[in-house]
């Protein structure tokens, strides 16, 4: 397959210690609502996940 006919990926909405200095303060904001959204996905998946831990330990204690 021609490597130049592949669709690009998208570049993420934002990188972890990016130069902030060219940024407009809407794009600031509009990274802020991101990386919100992001930590609330995350905290729900620490959840899920320590339910399903707990429920595991709580059916292999002795």
């Amino acid at each position: 397959m021609d490597e130049d006919l592949r669709p690009r990926p998208k570049p993420p909405a934002h990188v972890i210690g990016q130069d902030l200095a060219a940024l407009s303060i809407h794009e600031l904001k509009e990274r802020v609502e991101v990386l919100k959204d992001e930590i609330v996905r995350l905290e729900a998946a620490v959840q899920s996940k320590s339910a399903s831990k707990n429920a595991a330990d709580s059916v292999f204690k002795f």
